[in-house]
């Protein structure tokens, strides 16, 4: 849907800034003349939008530049590495993970910690995230670069257009309002800033690992409509269509991992019966490959370990690991026929340690998709893996500050 037109001078020259510094970040350095160009204002309304960006810390002058027009080459216009920077912050069932990305879409601090949060009290939790957070905030102002906001993906359910999570089944949270211990923990947005006025927000980690596929992962609106579908402890998916990631009226939409698949099949920490997690999620595919999910995860701890062990089983050839990521391949194009069925996407792509067991999952997933719909959709795989949700959560607080650079002065 469109953007309604400004109605105010005030609104009108806030779109236009937000203009310029998308048009920079889209293609690069370029001069004013370019920028003109592709925005289609003149070349002195556009010289008295960059004047303002500039001064306002967000643009710099990196020097001569060809515009591609004849004449004196134009200096070239770049989004600054010194100013605003976007904090992403991550809640994974086994670990905590935190970054500052610029504008210019660099990662300039990053730090993570290995974490058993299933079942833990948040308090404790949201603590340990709050120091990982003031590092590498310190660190990223030590670079020159100020904090403009705070995101974090956690693995449940969000309440659109809130900091409620409304159910974590991996993390035993349900009805808990992060906001609170945001603030208590200083991860509120004055902590951040200092003024009092940065991005604070919570998403579910499916959501923010598709909008990182779609910023980042070559995928250019309005063709950009695919299922993401990502997994660790659990699975999720998130559904981009024309560009715009589809929230559902409760903020709900995706929950792929709780589709039954197997109706009269397992119970699941949902409260479901047969949902695909208990048949693709990491957990199910440790014990449908003879391994003991807790005892395998005291012998190989950390994010990703247990997925990397899988993979160097399946690489051996090992029967066992391949049969159980056959079962699980086939159990996702199951879940995924339906949703490839309502929605028809361009693609289906696989993130998070999905990526990882690619190559003995695609075979009998798409043979699924295949045997179950005429013309299935390509499956591609993410090149962002497991670093998705978090760089989804630094990147939406870096494009708030690309929407609105008025709140983001110096």
């Amino acid at each position: 849907m469109a953007a309604p037109a400004p109605n105010t001078q005030q609104e009108m020259r806030r779109r236009n800034l937000a203009r310029v510094l998308h048009a920079v970040a889209d293609g690069g350095p370029r001069s004013r003349a370019a920028v003109a160009a592709r925005i289609g204002l003149t070349r002195t309304a556009v010289s008295t939008l960059v004047d303002e960006l500039l001064g306002a810390g967000l643009l710099v002058e990196l020097g001569p530049g060809r515009s591609g027009a004849v004449g004196r080459p134009g200096t070239a216009l770049a989004l600054s590495d010194r100013g605003p920077c976007g904090i992403g912050a991550e809640i994974g069932v086994d670990h905590l993970a935190v970054c500052a990305v610029d504008l210019r879409g660099e990662v300039r601090a990053r730090t993570a910690m290995d974490a058993a949060n299933r079942d833990s009290d948040p308090g404790p939790v949201l603590g340990r995230l709050a120091s990982l957070v003031e590092e590498v905030a310190d660190e990223a102002r030590g670079l020159g670069l100020r904090p403009a906001g705070l995101a974090v993906a956690v693995p449940g359910l969000v309440a659109r257009g809130t900091t409620t999570v409304v159910q974590a089944p991996n993390l035993g949270w349900t009805d808990l309002d992060l906001a609170p211990h945001l603030a208590g923990n200083a991860l509120g947005t004055g902590a951040l800033t200092g003024s009092g006025t940065a991005v604070c927000s919570i998403d579910n980690e499916a959501n923010l690992g598709a909008l990182a596929e779609l910023w980042l992962g070559g995928h250019t609106p309005p063709s950009g409509d695919f299922v993401h579908v990502s997994a660790e402890i659990g699975i999720g998916a998130a559904i981009v269509v024309d560009g715009e990631l589809l929230r559902g009226t409760r903020g709900f939409a995706g929950e792929l991992g709780h589709v039954p698949v197997r109706p009269e099949g397992r119970p699941c920490a949902c409260g479901g019966i047969g949902c695909l997690e208990q048949y693709a999620g990491e957990e199910a595919v440790l014990r449908a490959a003879g391994l003991d999910p807790r005892a395998t995860a005291a012998e190989h701890p950390g994010p990703g370990a247990r997925i990397d062990l899988l993979a160097t089983r399946a690489g051996e050839g090992d029967r066992a690991v391949l049969g159980a990521l056959a079962e699980a391949g086939s159990a996702l194009g199951t879940a995924l026929t339906g949703a490839v069925n309502l929605l028809d996407p361009q693609t289906v792509v696989l993130g998070g340690a999905l990526a990882r067991l690619a190559p003995w999952l695609l075979p009998s997933l798409e043979h699924e998709l295949g045997r179950r719909l005429a013309g299935p959709p390509p499956v591609s795989v993410s090149r962002l893996g497991p670093d998705g949700p978090l760089l989804g959560a630094a990147h939406s607080v870096v494009r708030a500050v690309l929407d609105d650079p008025l709140a983001h002065r110096a």
